[in-house]
């Protein structure tokens, strides 16, 4: 039987290669799919058009298509799947994520393209579907789903999450049976954790992925990072849990295993302001964590309570302290436009972002998404209505009626409010001795302030006392050709190589060369 598991991004972001990055939970379908046998093909059909998206169908005839379905591509995923319906009458369509779970009423409509809705974790569920599908048996009664039967629809019982995800098989081991994927930036988003510690209203982590936090092994995540380096030559990953540092202890050890082994990579991660210590923060930096992000939210108490951060400004800025005293990158997360937001709640978080220094960070109106508290609070009081995600074409439905000026105000504060203090990097080093991580972020404050004598000496001792690292010599490949030095830029690239073969932009910076 033959399987294509597809995603397309929201029109307003088919192009940004980030952003149309396909779900990292569809990359564990398809791997879960192709180790148990089937013919499964992984589709990115952001930047797509229609026509182009035809003949692909036309030319895998896929028996059994899964769409990933999340709030911003909600009618584009179902227009996705009105095409696979035309081109493919006798195909069983599926339709599974963050949005579908919750909103399956919408999807399995009269006349529906769709004929089931995956309901939550979807890896045991999809299996059995395929099995069932392949063997020509009915599958009506399997744990997980939703399905219009007889002019109704149809739920049936909550499917068990996963109790071990090191269980489940890497993503990057399959990626290469795709279409559409850019598999190097792909393969830099990883997750190590299902579910979150924290309730805050807007999200709907909890409910989607129940309340219990799993945790795969360091062992587990190394073994990936391994994997990824080796195959597609990253040396570069951006962890994308919830919270990442929720079970301080396998943080620990998962840092200093990757210390043991030498891996030499850089990383950034998702925290909470509550699970990040002294000691967590010096391993991490030793390890590679370069960033930290934060969800900050507000500098308001009120705003706070009444997001469901459950957190102080006492102890943002503790926590924000901490990790520039200890020399990483802070990025934080804002939310504007809070319904009740006053003039005064703005100025305490402007305040806020002025004393906490962040490096960069990012605002988002607050909106409502299916399976938030928020949202079912806006239900019980009448501020919104079922019908608002079916009903419009936006791409995210905003809680206040009219967006102000927090927004732009918060934004500007973010981007003038960066800590300009090289000496920082001299207190670094006298605290955590030796670090990679301190010489590469100073290497590349040095670079962009235009002193080139200081990113070099930063960069150079690197290679001097880790000759095995490849971030000397490839951030000294960088600056000796931005400097001109194109020779001198091409043999620090070719060391890279000799460690990495396949890294991609040193490969590309000595082709261009």
């Amino acid at each position: 039987m033959k399987i294509l598991l597809a995603y397309q991004s929201g029109l307003p972001h088919r192009r940004d290669p980030y952003i149309s990055l396909v779900p990292t939970g569809l990359c564990y379908l398809h791997a879960c799919l192709r180790e148990a046998g089937y013919d499964s093909i992984l589709a990115n059909f952001s930047a797509w058009t229609t026509s182009g998206i035809k003949q692909e169908l036309l030319a895998s005839q896929p028996d059994l298509i899964g769409i990933s379905q999340w709030t911003h591509n909600r009618h584009i995923s179902l227009n996705l799947a009105g095409i696979c319906r035309e081109i493919l009458p006798n195909s069983t369509i599926v339709m599974g994520g963050g949005h579908a779970t919750f909103c399956y009423e919408d999807i399995l409509v009269e006349g529906s393209p769709v004929d089931i809705v995956i309901r939550g974790e979807a890896e045991a569920t999809l299996l059995e579907l395929a099995a069932r599908i392949s063997a020509k048996k009915e599958w009506q009664e399997i744990a997980g789903v939703a399905f219009r039967s007889n002019g109704a629809i149809v739920v049936t019982t909550t499917r068990k999450s996963l109790d071990d995800l090191d269980r489940l098989p890497l993503p990057a081991q399959y990626l290469e049976e795709s279409v559409g994927l850019d598999l190097e930036l792909q393969s830099e988003f990883i997750v190590t954790t299902r579910g979150c510690p924290s309730t805050c209203y807007f999200c709907s982590s909890p409910d989607f992925w129940g309340r219990k936090v799993r945790f795969r092994s360091p062992e587990a995540i190394v073994n990936e990072i391994l994997y990824i380096r080796q195959k597609f030559g990253l040396i570069y990953f951006s962890i994308r849990d919830d919270t990442f540092t929720a079970d301080r202890r396998r943080v620990l050890d998962f840092c200093r295993l990757l210390q043991k082994l030498n891996i030499n990579i850089l990383w950034n991660c998702q925290s909470r302001v509550t699970a990040i210590d002294e000691e967590l923060a010096i391993e991490m930096k030793r390890a590679g964590c370069e960033c930290i992000q934060l969800g900050v939210e507000s500098g308001s108490p009120n705003i706070l309570e009444q997001l469901g951060k459950n957190i102080a400004p006492s102890q943002i800025i503790n926590a924000c302290e901490l990790i520039r005293e200890i020399g990483i990158n802070l990025s934080i997360y804002l939310i504007s436009d809070v319904p009740g937001e006053t003039d005064a709640d703005i100025r305490q978080t402007i305040q806020l972002v002025r004393q906490i220094h962040p490096d960069d960070g990012y605002v988002s109106p607050l909106a409502y998404y299916p399976g938030t508290q928020l949202y079912k609070d806006a239900l019980a009081t009448g501020a919104t209505t079922p019908a608002i995600f079916a009903g419009t074409r936006q791409t995210a439905l905003y809680a206040a009626s009219t967006r102000g000026q927090s927004s732009a105000r918060l934004l500007k504060e973010l981007t003038k409010n960066q800590q300009v203090d090289p000496d920082r990097f001299r207190r670094q080093k006298e605290r955590l001795g030796y670090c990679y991580t301190t010489n590469v972020i100073a290497g590349e404050w040095y670079r962009q302030q235009g002193d080139y004598d200081n990113a070099e000496k930063a960069l150079l001792e690197i290679t001097i006392l880790q000759p095995d690292n490849p971030w000397g010599w490839f951030l000294l490949g960088d600056l000796y050709s931005e400097l001109g030095r194109i020779n001198k830029g091409k043999e620090c690239y070719a060391k890279v190589l000799n460690i990495i073969p396949h890294h991609g932009p040193s490969k590309a910076a000595q082709s261009a060369a």
